[in-house]
């Protein structure tokens, strides 16, 4: 089989492309990946002599390209996006461009090239945010609160309109707050521990109290493999960690690991839309 995965130079997918070399060694695995500044090379720098597994460095909004590539593929895993709240709140345009029209533009080329499964990762922040109690399911209704959310949701709508209206084999992934080797420094967790080895403090939006579902990266991709191989065409699958922690909670624990105390916390403003609560 051969498979084409988009990020795949990114924190999930670099781990997501690990996974399948190791699962798979027959398949061939196509990684096409922008490199923009969370895509690193050298997060898999021992595979690049596999003789199963090729690099393009490209944009998935960039057509003629995305066609060429679909050529032999069996199946998408479409991982590339924009996906740090923080930057959509900054520049909003840069995460419809990649996250819709990209996701649009690989859907069409796929469908196509009559590939027989696409898989679209996506995240849980499309439902919204949860009160006190409850679980995201699959069928919550989608309520983005950030331009980061709502580009995830339009794309997973192009996803869902592709399977009703061409029944081309899309399955929709929506998994919750990963962690784990080869992770960016902007995301909560390598951030906070890159803060604290260079001696600074770590900030803490409001009161601390947000809470996130903690799902371990391997656990994710073995769930994403699992869809691929065994997934229902258009349907949604939520992958969560079943492991609700404060941001405060992940805080203290980092603080404890690292040997620092709570003089190292910096409570800053809470940033816009910021969901209070995320549980699958």
């Amino acid at each position: 089989m051969k498979i084409l995965v988009t990020g795949g130079c990114g924190f999930i997918g670099s781990n997501l492309i690990r996974h399948l070399v190791e699962k798979y060694p027959a398949y061939q695995i196509l990684n096409l990946d922008l490199l923009t500044y969370c895509g690193n090379k050298e997060n898999l720098a021992e595979i690049e002599g596999n003789p199963h597994y090729a690099f393009v460095q490209g944009d998935i909004c960039d057509r003629p390209l995305v066609q060429s590539l679909m050529n032999g593929v069996a199946a998408v895993l479409h991982l590339a996006a924009e996906s740090h709240v923080d930057r959509s709140i900054s520049d909003p345009e840069a995460f419809v461009r990649t996250n819709v029209m990209g996701t649009q533009i690989l859907l069409d080329a796929a469908k196509k090239h009559g590939i027989e499964r696409f898989v679209h990762v996506s995240t849980d922040e499309v439902y919204g945010s949860l009160g006190a109690t409850g679980l995201f399911t699959e069928e919550t209704p989608l309520a983005p609160n950030s331009p980061y959310s709502a580009s995830k949701t339009s794309s997973d709508l192009f996803a869902r309109a592709y399977w009703e209206t061409f029944r081309f084999p899309t399955l929709i992934t929506r998994c919750s707050n990963n962690y784990g080797p080869y992770q960016f420094p902007e995301k909560l967790i390598p951030f906070f521990v890159t803060n604290l080895v260079d001696g600074e403090s770590v900030p803490v939006y409001g009161d601390g109290l947000n809470v996130r579902d903690w799902l371990y990266v391997a656990d994710h991709c073995s769930a994403i493999d699992a869809v691929l191989h065994q997934g229902k065409p258009g349907e949604v699958y939520n992958i969560g960690g079943n492991n609700e922690r404060t941001n405060l909670e992940i805080t203290r624990k980092v603080l404890g690991l690292m040997g620092k105390g709570e003089e190292s916390v910096r409570y800053v403003q809470d940033r816009p839309g910021h969901d209070r609560r995320y549980a699958i």
